[in-house]
């Protein structure tokens, strides 16, 4: 199945190619198909869930793409701030520019919020809702997932993007800043999110044939 993955951080990119590793699908993303950024492009996370962003990235790429879409919005949901950052988790400081600028403003106001706050006060999780479109105008196919963890006082780790430095995760005992990409993506809302979808798409495809 060739597969368009309405994405163009470079993060999410280089997770969901590893997530999609060895199955039958053609990924492609907006770069490969000489998709340019568009000014519309720029109202398209502005939904009040991460489901209405999703869906709204996913028709927008299948409707310039050409191709059956996928695309997810996820963010960072902390218990002391009333699930706050949530949908707004990728602009929530402020800053534009480059990948890592946003990612150091959103950290920055993070820790800024939780300043003085107790660590069992500091309990997050990661969200992340994935749509799936056939055609621009099909019903879409929406798959969830979560992961528990807490934020710490400052940030460890260099690998991952976002608030991965200060995302402490139960299950690995460490940061996904610390984490390897493998350990990362069995625990991950991502990776829950897209092994979800995948096992979607690969009954889509059996039924198919």
């Amino acid at each position: 199945m060739k597969l368009l993955v309405g994405t163009r951080s470079s993060g999410k990119m280089r997770e969901i190619r590893e997530l999609f590793t060895g199955l039958p699908f053609e990924l492609s993303f907006p770069s490969d198909r000489l998709l340019e950024p568009l000014p519309d492009e720029a109202d398209l996370e502005h939904g009040s869930s991460y489901a209405e962003n999703a869906v709204a990235k996913a028709r927008y790429f299948a409707t310039r793409g050409g191709l059956p879409t996928v695309a997810d919005d996820s963010g960072i949901e902390v218990d002391a701030l009333g699930g706050a950052p949530g949908p707004r988790s990728a602009r929530w400081g402020g800053a534009s520019g480059s990948g890592t600028t946003i990612d150091a403003a959103n950290n920055a106001l993070l820790l800024e919020q939780l300043a003085g706050m107790p660590e069992d006060k500091r309990g997050a999780r990661y969200r992340c809702v994935v749509a799936f479109l056939a055609t621009p105008s099909s019903v879409p196919e929406i798959v969830e997932a979560t992961c528990e963890g807490f934020i710490l006082t400052e940030p460890r780790g260099a690998g991952g993007f976002g608030y991965d430095p200060l995302f402490y995760s139960t299950e690995l005992k460490m940061t996904f800043g610390e984490a390897a990409p493998a350990a990362k993506h069995r625990v991950s809302h991502r990776g829950r999110a897209f092994r979800a979808l995948i096992e979607v798409l690969l009954r889509r495809m059996s039924s198919d044939q």
